[in-house]
C-alpha cells in the first residue's frame, strides 16, 4: 500500500489530468457500438474498440493491409509502427477495431491503440502507485509534459524537479525515472513525479552524508544556485553554503566571477549544524592564508608597488598581491596638499608606489602611504623661511580668521586677521584681501612639527602707534574728523584712512544724551577734541562738546566756572584729568563696561 503522506502536497485535480491528456490524444472514450461483419450467409457480431489478431499480408504505399479474420480486410496505416522497417509480412500484430466501413468493405484498425491499451493493461496489473517506472519525455503538454512508459503519462511540470526549471522543455527526448503519483483507471490516466523521486534519493543520501560528513574535509559538490551573498552547493543529498566571503582571499564583486551554476568543484567543510541542516563551506581555505606571512613579506618601512581597488571618502584601497590588500589614508597621500577625496588623486586600476607604515596580522590590516615616497618638504621650510623673511605668495583661501598664502607649490602660511592691519577694525579677511592677489608678507613663525608658517602683512611697515599716531595726535588738538558707525555707547570717528578714535555719548553734547543718532550721522564731518593717545590699547578718546567750547570762549568760561564749583563740592578742585567728569580713563571704558554693546577689539 502507498503512503497516502507521500503524495500530500500534490494538487492535481482530475479534470486538469483528463485536460491535459485529451490534449495530448483527443478523445479516447471506448465507444460501446456493434457492427456486423456477412460472412456469405453467416452474420457475426463484434464490437468495435475489439482487439483482434491480425496477419501482415501487403504493403501498399503507406497502409499496411492486414488480415483480421472476418471476411473484410483490415488496413492500417506504416506510422503506426515506430519503425516502419521491422514491418514484415506475414507477421502476426494486435490490432484495435475502430469502424467497419461498408463503401469499400475495408475495417478500420490501429495498431497503436491496440499496443495503447495491452500496454495500459499490463502496467495496471504489473505496477502501483508508489512505484518507480522509467519513460522517456515526448512532448510538452498544458501543464507539464507527456512522458511515455509504455502508455503515455502526465508529468506536472511542478513535479519535474525540485526546483522547478525556467522551461520543462529541455527535458523532450530525454529518458527519465520517476514516481507514480496516480493511476485512474476508470479515466485511464497514470500521473508520475520525477520530483518524489529525486526527493526520496536525496533524503536517504542526505542521511548518510551527514553520518560521514566531518569538518576540514574536502568533498565535491555541484553548484545548484548562485545569489549575490554567494553560492549553493550540493554535495549529494544537501546543499551547503559558500559565502561570498569564503570564496577567494582576493576581492570579488559577486560570485558569478568564480562560479556558474551546474559547476562542479571541490570544497572544505567549514562547520557542520546537524540539528538544522546547515554546512558552511569554502574555497579559499583550501589555500595558504596569504596573512599569515604578511609582515615577513611586508616589513614596515618597505616601498611596494600596488594597484588601486577601490575609493572611499577617507582613501584609497591598494591590491599588493591576491588577497592582500592596504590602505592608504586620505592625510597620507601628500605632504602639502589638501585633498578633500582620494580621487583628486588617485583612480581605480592604477599602479602607485607606496610605502608601509603599519601592519596588523591579526586583523589583517595593512597601512601604507604615498607622501612617504617623497621628501618632505617641511624639512626645509624652516631654513627656508626663518622668521623675517619677507615672501610673496598669491591668496588661495579666505576663512573667517584670516587668509591662506601659498608662497610655493604645496607650502602655505597663514595671515591671521589681526596681523592685516596696524589701525584698522578688520572684522573679515576680505576687507583686506581678496582670493587670489598676489601678497608681500613677512615670516612670523615656523612649525615644522605642526607644518605651519605664520605670516604679517602690517609688519611690513612700522606701528604708527609707536611714533606717528602719538605725534600727530597729542591731548587737547581739536581735528576734524568722518562719522563711520553710530552706537547707543558713543560714536566712532575716522581720523584718517583706517584710524579712528571714539566720540563717548557723555561727550557729544552739553545736554544729556538719549539717543547719539539724534546728535550725529554717518557719514557726517564734525570736529572733535582729543582727549587722550592710548598707544598700549590703541585708543583714542575724542570729545564734540569740548571741541565746541573752544570755539566759544565765553562758553568755556562758564563751562571752568561750573567745573570749579563741581570740584568745590567734592572737597577741591583735582587735576584736569578729574575735572572731566569722573577721568579720562572712565570715559575710555565706559563703552568697554557697556555690556549691551561693546565697541569690537
Amino acid at each position: 500500500m502507498v503512503d497516502p503522506l507521500l503524495f500530500k502536497d500534490i494538487e492535481i485535480s482530475d479534470a486538469d489530468i483528463e485536460a491535459a491528456l485529451k490534449d495530448a490524444f483527443g478523445d479516447t472514450t471506448d465507444r460501446d457500438i456493434m457492427a456486423e461483419a456477412v460472412d456469405g450467409e453467416k452474420v457475426a457480431t463484434f464490437d468495435l474498440n475489439t482487439i483482434l489478431d491480425a496477419k501482415i499480408i501487403k504493403i501498399v504505399g503507406n497502409e499496411v493491409v492486414l488480415d483480421v479474420g472476418l471476411k473484410s480486410e483490415g488496413v492500417v496505416g506504416v506510422d503506426e509502427w515506430d519503425d516502419p522497417q521491422t514491418i514484415n509480412e506475414g507477421e502476426t500484430v494486435q490490432v484495435l477495431v475502430e469502424d467497419f466501413e461498408t463503401d469499400s468493405g475495408m475495417i478500420i484498425v490501429s495498431k497503436r491503440r491496440a499496443d495503447r491499451i495491452l500496454n495500459w493493461r499490463r502496467i495496471v496489473e504489473t505496477t502501483n502507485e508508489g512505484d518507480t517506472v522509467k519513460g522517456k519525455v515526448v512532448r510538452k503538454i498544458k501543464g507539464g509534459l507527456l512522458v511515455d512508459i509504455g502508455v503515455p503519462v502526465f508529468l506536472p511540470a511542478s513535479q519535474v524537479d525540485i526546483r522547478r526549471p525556467a522551461d520543462v522543455g529541455e527535458y523532450i527526448g530525454q529518458d527519465i525515472e520517476a514516481k507514480i503519483l496516480k493511476i485512474d483507471k476508470e479515466r485511464r490516466n497514470i500521473v508520475i513525479s520525477r520530483r518524489k523521486l529525486i526527493e526520496e534519493e536525496r533524503a536517504k543520501a542526505k542521511a548518510e552524508l551527514l553520518e560521514e560528513i566531518a569538518v576540514d574535509q574536502i568533498r565535491k559538490g555541484v553548484v545548484k544556485n548562485i545569489a549575490e551573498f554567494g553560492a549553493f552547493v550540493d554535495l549529494g543529498g544537501i546543499d551547503g553554503l559558500l559565502h561570498i566571503t569564503d570564496m577567494s582571499w582576493d576581492r570579488i564583486e559577486h560570485p558569478s566571477q568564480m562560479l556558474k551554476v551546474d559547476q562542479e568543484i571541490e570544497v572544505k567543510i567549514l562547520s557542520i549544524d546537524r540539528d538544522r541542516e546547515k554546512i558552511a563551506l569554502g574555497l579559499k581555505q583550501k589555500e595558504e592564508n596569504p596573512w599569515e606571512k604578511v609582515a615577513e613579506r611586508y616589513p614596515i618601512g618597505a616601498r611596494v608597488t600596488g594597484e588601486v581597488v577601490n575609493i572611499m571618502n577617507y582613501g584609497a584601497f591598494v591590491k599588493l598581491e591576491a588577497g592582500i590588500e592596504g590602505l592608504v589614508h586620505i592625510s597620507e597621500m601628500s605632504w602639502t596638499r589638501r585633498i578633500n577625496h582620494p580621487s583628486e588623486v588617485v583612480n581605480v586600476n592604477d599602479s602607485i608606489e607606496v610605502v608601509v607604515l603599519e601592519v596588523d596580522k591579526d586583523k589583517q590590516e595593512i597601512s601604507l602611504g604615498m607622501k612617504q615616497t617623497e621628501v618632505n618638504p617641511w624639512t626645509t621650510v624652516a631654513q627656508k623661511y626663518p622668521p623675517g623673511t619677507v615672501v610673496e605668495g598669491t591668496v588661495r583661501n579666505l576663512t573667517n580668521y584670516g587668509a591662506f598664502i601659498e608662497i610655493e607649490e604645496g607650502i602655505d602660511g597663514l595671515l591671521h586677521i589681526s596681523d592685516m592691519s596696524w589701525t584698522k577694525k578688520v572684522s573679515h579677511p576680505s576687507d583686506v584681501v581678496k582670493k587670489g592677489d598676489m601678497l608681500r608678507c613677512v615670516v612670523l613663525t615656523v612649525d615644522q612639527e605642526k607644518m605651519r608658517i605664520g605670516l604679517g602683512l602690517k609688519q611690513m611697515s612700522e606701528d604708527p602707534w609707536l611714533h606717528a599716531v602719538p605725534e600727530r595726535y597729542q591731548p587737547g588738538m581739536v581735528v576734524r574728523g568722518h562719522v563711520t558707525k553710530v552706537t547707543n555707547f558713543g560714536v566712532f570717528v575716522e581720523l584718517e584712512p583706517e584710524l579712528e578714535g571714539l566720540l563717548h555719548v557723555s561727550e557729544l553734547a552739553d545736554h544729556k544724551v538719549e539717543n547719539p543718532q539724534d546728535e550725529v550721522q554717518i557719514g557726517q564731518d564734525i570736529d572733535v577734541k582729543i582727549l587722550r593717545v592710548d598707544t598700549i590699547e590703541r585708543k583714542i578718546g575724542l570729545s564734540k562738546k569740548r571741541a565746541e567750547w573752544a570755539a566759544e570762549p565765553e562758553e568755556v568760561a562758564e563751562a571752568e566756572k561750573k567745573r570749579e564749583k563741581r570740584a568745590t563740592r567734592r572737597g577741591g578742585l583735582g587735576d584736569d584729568n578729574a575735572a572731566f567728569g569722573g577721568g579720562f580713563d572712565s570715559l575710555l571704558n565706559k563703552p568697554e563696561e557697556d555690556a549691551a554693546e561693546q565697541p569690537p577689539e
